[in-house]
């Protein structure tokens, strides 16, 4: 079984320590976020083929990744760097230290592990779509030969979404809006000529209608990469998560509403101050990440 930690939260940037507490004990205690019984996700090496992280902070957890490489335990990272004002992403780390990060994992472990994330991409009035070019094409000049995929994607606007950008643009004072089709794929084929100006190729994440030539569908659990790094075949059928999703099947190990980097456009926070309060609640030594309340997931 492939083990995503976690498009739910952060787990590399603020939980790395339950991370190798729950590998040193073999297992961890998922909530699950619909309602119903909590379940156990089994973290032994003879039933994890590999691990897929998801970051916007990748510093605390570097050292964790030597100790994961130095087990033979495979994974691949999902860094995403926006690099976008602070309206926007209160306390990302700054793009110029992530970039560093991503280099310096393509160099410990190759760049098959590192796969960089540009989304959600989020038109506003302080990122317009010429300001997603000069940022996309100043990024990719700088993780050049670092990875060879960048996964774009357009914000998805949920209802929880919509409030959270409705309440910082007002805050903020900006606007914000989401593009015809047409507009969304003439920028995403824009960004594909500057990826492939760079080695890169250029995917798309869950959503099938914005593909152009020059482009595919992302698979973000992707066992043939994760094949690649561990130098062994793995299996694993393909079971997305939502429509449009092609990645390969995978348990993630990870909580909504505990993520407290205060990214506005964020679908798996319904607001900041509940995820930051679930941050400062957290202990490390638990079995379980957080205990969130049902239908946290609610979109």
């Amino acid at each position: 079984m492939i083990v995503s930690a976690s498009y739910r939260t952060d787990i590399p940037a603020f939980y790395g320590d339950w991370f190798m507490n729950r590998l040193a004990a073999g297992h961890c205690r998922v909530a699950n976020p619909y309602g119903g019984k909590d379940y156990i996700v089994s973290l032994r090496p003879e039933d994890v083929d590999g691990f897929v992280f998801w970051t916007k902070n990748l510093a605390p957890f570097l050292a964790s990744l030597s100790d994961l490489a130095g087990r033979a335990l495979p994974f691949v990272v999902h860094y995403t760097i926006n690099g976008y004002p602070r309206a926007l992403e209160a306390s990302v780390t700054d793009p110029s230290q992530a970039v560093e990060h991503m280099r310096r994992l393509a160099d410990d472990f190759g760049p098959r592990v590192a796969v960089w994330r540009y989304d959600p991409i989020l038109l506003t009035s302080l990122t317009p779509a010429d300001w997603h070019i000069e940022a996309f094409a100043a990024l990719a000049g700088r993780l050049a030969g670092a990875t060879d995929e960048a996964v774009v994607s357009f914000a998805h606007i949920y209802a929880k979404t919509k409030r959270n950008l409705v309440k910082a643009a007002r805050g903020g004072r900006f606007d914000w809006r989401d593009p015809e089709a047409a507009e969304k794929r003439d920028l995403i084929a824009r960004l594909a000529a500057i990826a492939r100006d760079h080695a890169m190729q250029l995917t798309i994440c869950s959503q099938p209608a914005l593909q152009s030539e020059g482009t595919s569908a992302a698979r973000c659990i992707d066992a043939t990469r994760l094949s690649d790094v561990a130098d062994r075949p793995i299996g694993a059928r393909v079971k997305g998560n939502r429509p449009g999703c092609l990645c390969h099947e995978s348990r993630d190990i990870g909580a909504y509403d505990t993520c407290p980097h205060g990214c506005v456009y964020c679908y798996a926070v319904r607001h900041r101050a509940l995820a930051q309060r679930n941050f400062r609640a957290h202990d490390a030594t638990t079995d379980i990440l957080a205990r969130t309340p049902a239908k946290a997931a609610t979109r």
